[in-house]
Parts: C-alpha cells; structure tokens; sequence
C-alpha cells in the first residue's frame, strides 16, 4: 500500500530584535517592532490559534522564530520563548522548532541553549559573501564571521540554512553567486533568496532618493535569483522561499518606496529556472526539430504552469529562442508526467 507524504507546516512568530545596534540599511527596526508584538509577549495564543487549523495526523508542524536576530535578543525572553514553544513539541504537538538569527549571535552556549529546548533548523541572515557589500549595507559582520558560525552549526548537529538577498548596495549578479555557491560549501541543507525591498524610513530609501542606490526591478529581480536558485537546486539544497512574506517582513506595498516586492515574485523565478533546464535539455536535440511544428515537453504534473511561465512566458522565450537558432516551431505544449520529479524535463518535437 502506497504511504501519504506527510505536509509540512510552519507556525511563524515574528519576534523582532528591539534595540538591535547594528542598524543595516535595508531594515526599518521601528516600523517592525511596532507592527507585531515584541519579544516579551505571550506567544502560546498564536501558536493555539495556528494548531486549529492545522491537522496533525497528517502534518508536521514546525513553530519558527522569524525577525533575522533571535538569539540577539535578552536571554531570559529567549528561553521563555523557547521553553513555551518546547512545551507543545513534548506534547506532540508539533515536531521541532526553527529559529532565524545573525551569524554574529551564534555562540557555543547559544547552541546550547537551542538544542536543551528542541530547535532542529537554524536559518542564518548571510545576506552576502562579499565584504564590500556587508560593509556598504552596514551588516555589522563579515563573511568570515558567517562561515564560522556556519560551521559551528553543523558541527552541533542543527540543519543548517542560509539566507541571502540579491540587489543590495554594491553587489553584482556574480558576487551573488558567489554567495549561493558559499552557502552550499557551509554544508547548509536549505536556503531563501530574498531580493533587496526599499522600504520608506530606511537609510536604504535615502540613498535611493539621492540616486546612490538603485533599486532591482522586477526583471532584474528574478533574473539573478534565478541564478542563485539553480547553482542551490545543483547542489541539493532546498529553497524554502524566494522573496518577502507579510509573516516575516513588511511587505505591504504601502511600506515600500521600491524593489522588487511582487507576490508571484517565486513563482517567476522557478520559471526562469525552468527555462534554462529545458534550452539545456533541447541542446542536443535541435537537428530533430527539421520539419515539425510543435515542441512538447513533459513534466511533473504539479509543475505544468511553472515549466509554461508566469502568464506563459516561458513559451513565448522559447519560441524566439528556437527561432534565434534558425528553428520555426508554432506550439509549445506541456505535458504532465505523474511519476516526473520536480526540476526534471523531458524534451521532444513532433509534427
């Protein structure tokens, strides 16, 4: 008898670092401590609320502290947040707990204190394997800093995961790369690709309204995280998410003077990812394409409308890229593949 994969769920408490010295240009610290509870409140009632409407017999819920510097924040809230979230993984509850915070918030102790109180996945605020770039968003670390607190991670046994942005000050499509392929080397097993949002009463929206920064449009945006989410997909590491969720960050659109802050912003990129796989796949079957008029390409079924591209793009790319390559074609269609793995395509012409 075939098993039911079981689902994954997240219950997100957002508990922002009040006070946090290092002052990054991208961050409006004021607007997000005021735009949720801080790290002093009763956090069981989000949770309760969030278990309602969650079925455990078939899901494996995971509380996760977002905000980007939970273990910067005063100890004894830490552990008290902690110690209540543990409370429901004895209970059976849900199956672990998940913390976002800074490499330079990692310390032995720390590790810990995380592990006593069930933390399995530690997400790291990366941002950037480029020095240049760390100094110019006022990070308040290096990289050298992140690769230590990246091996200290896996060597206390947590699933590592690396969370990096694209578009900020400085930074260029291959220092982000470069960045992808740093994470990967740290041993994480998971990853989010955040690209640079300007929000209003930022030093970043100064900058960009003195025209020393400019802000990634949306094209751009998808674009390089694209880059970043094959070279991730290459090296088995899972992508959590690509770009903001009102969970974790502001992203009401009334927050932000620009970037790219778009909500099909993931799916865009995974079919931007989709279309490279495929012109790989097709490189060696172009001499078969002499006479007929349609490329099929099949596909898991659930990635049909990525594998086609937001609003289809992905079908008129390819035509001009065949038509680039002296190859006239009038139809692309996809076929779904129930037994296909996501990320894998299968390529032919017909008439």
């Amino acid at each position: 008898m075939k098993t039911e994969t079981r689902k994954h769920a997240n219950i997100p408490i957002f508990i922002p670092h009040e006070g946090c010295p290092n002052g990054c240009v991208f961050c409006n610290q004021k607007k997000i401590t005021g735009s949720c509870g801080g790290a002093k409140r009763d956090i069981k009632p989000e949770i309760e609320k969030a278990l309602s409407t969650i079925d455990t017999n078939f899901t494996d819920a995971e509380i996760a502290f977002f905000g980007g510097s939970f273990t910067g924040i005063d100890k004894n809230d830490m552990e008290r947040l902690l110690k209540d979230a543990f409370s429901y993984v004895e209970k059976g509850l849900v199956s672990s707990v998940r913390i976002s915070t800074r490499p330079d918030y990692i310390t032995p102790e720390i590790l810990e204190t995380l592990k006593k109180y069930g933390v399995l996945h530690i997400e790291l605020g990366i941002q950037s394997a480029d020095d240049k770039v760390l100094l110019a968003s006022k990070r308040g670390h290096t990289s050298e800093t992140a690769r230590n607190a990246c091996r200290m991670i896996n060597d206390a046994g947590f699933v590592l995961g690396g969370q990096m942005m694209v578009g900020l000050p400085l930074s260029t499509p291959e220092a982000e790369e470069e960045t992808a392929r740093m994470i990967c080397r740290c041993g994480a097993k998971e990853a989010r690709i955040y690209p640079t949002v300007v929000f209003h009463e930022t030093e970043l929206c100064g900058m960009a309204k003195r025209g020393e920064y400019t802000p990634l449009d949306i094209g751009d945006a998808v674009e390089r995280c694209a880059r970043c989410f094959k070279i991730f997909l290459e090296n088995g590491v899972k992508v959590l998410r690509v770009g903001l969720q009102s969970s974790e960050s502001l992203s009401d659109e009334a927050e932000v003077f620009g970037g790219a802050n778009h909500p099909a912003l993931g799916e865009m990129c995974i079919s931007a990812v989709y279309l490279e796989i495929i012109k790989e796949e097709l490189l060696n079957k172009l001499d078969d394409a002499n006479g007929k008029n349609t490329l099929v390409i099949e596909c898991a079924t659930s990635e049909q409308s990525k594998v086609s591209g937001h609003k289809k793009v992905n079908k008129q790319r390819l035509i001009s890229y065949l038509s680039d390559m002296g190859i006239k074609i009038k139809n692309i269609k996809t076929v779904g593949v129930c037994d296909m793995s996501p990320y894998r395509v299968r390529t032919y012409f017909s008439d």
